[in-house]
């Protein structure tokens, strides 16, 4: 009987704490690419709640409504995640339009007879813009260890990108394994990548409206809000349970609305498969 209900039993622990480390994984890459990945996240997570206690104390002085106040802190505290996650997609974007540069710069140094370690370290200098730091980070990092592979960790960890993932992982297979048809295999990889920029920038171009019909939708009603408590029987009314029922229903309704409408609108987004 125990081998019979031990699938039942156990399995779920174990999927639990991989869905727990991936959840983990995903906001160090979103801290990552937006500038944060030295800061550890207990510290993140003493930020967001000093600012939520901030804005809460802010709006019950103002409004004095207990329910606005609850809504104002968890709006103050998720602050740096929006910040954060706005400011990674924005790097995402930025570095998905350079990658096949990337690559194109790497298969010009392999060909001009630069070993690999040297090719990933001329894009600190050479390389485009937004993805120069983490590579000038590379080289000083190798220039003190020498170790090609923990290098590479290293430097994908700063990347948190899967595109960046993919063309190091390449990078490794060919300094391990050898092989003289890395430039042609890195070759077809450019070509990929700016076919699938291309295309994404043409379906994202399309389904803007959409994020931004989102965005107008969620600010108008609580805009409103604002100027209808400017009068004191609103806060009156909203100070009944009747009135903050609704308010933490309206609260609902928008969280549902947003996400359900950023979703329709968002292409989705390359895993992390080589971390």
């Amino acid at each position: 009987m125990l081998l019979v209900l031990s699938p039942l039993l156990w399995p779920a622990r174990a999927d639990t704490r991989s869905e727990r480390n991936g959840a983990l994984a995903a906001v160090r890459d979103v801290l990552s690419l937006a500038g944060l990945g030295a800061v550890p996240l207990p510290v993140v997570a003493i930020v967001c709640g000093a600012l939520g206690m901030l804005v809460g104390a802010l709006a019950h002085a103002v409004f004095q409504v207990p329910v606005l106040t609850v809504v104002a802190s968890v709006l103050g505290a998720s602050i740096v995640p929006m910040l954060a996650s706005a400011r990674a997609e924005r790097r995402r974007a930025a570095n998905r339009a350079v990658w096949p540069d990337v690559v194109d710069h790497l298969v010009a140094s392999v060909r001009a007879g630069m070993s690999l370690p040297d090719s990933v370290a001329a894009l600190g200098g050479l390389g485009p813009a937004p993805t120069r730091a983490a590579f000038a980070e590379f080289d000083a990092d190798y220039r003190q260890n020498a170790n090609f592979t923990l290098c590479l960790d290293r430097l994908k960890s700063a990347l948190a990108d899967p595109t960046a993932d993919r063309i190091l992982e390449t990078l490794r297979m060919a300094r391990e394994v050898g092989g003289s048809d890395v430039t042609a295999v890195l070759r077809g990889l450019a070509g990929y990548l700016r076919e699938d920029a291309a295309l994404r920038a043409e379906v994202v171009a399309r389904q803007s409206w959409i994020r931004n019909a989102a965005r107008l939708g969620v600010a108008a009603p609580w805009l409103l809000l604002l100027i209808l408590a400017s009068r004191p029987e609103t806060l009156e009314a909203y100070d009944s349970a009747a009135g903050s029922m609704l308010i933490v229903v309206g609260v609902a309704v928008t969280l549902v609305a947003y996400r359900a409408m950023i979703a329709l609108g968002r292409l989705p987004e390359e895993r992390r498969w080589f971390r």
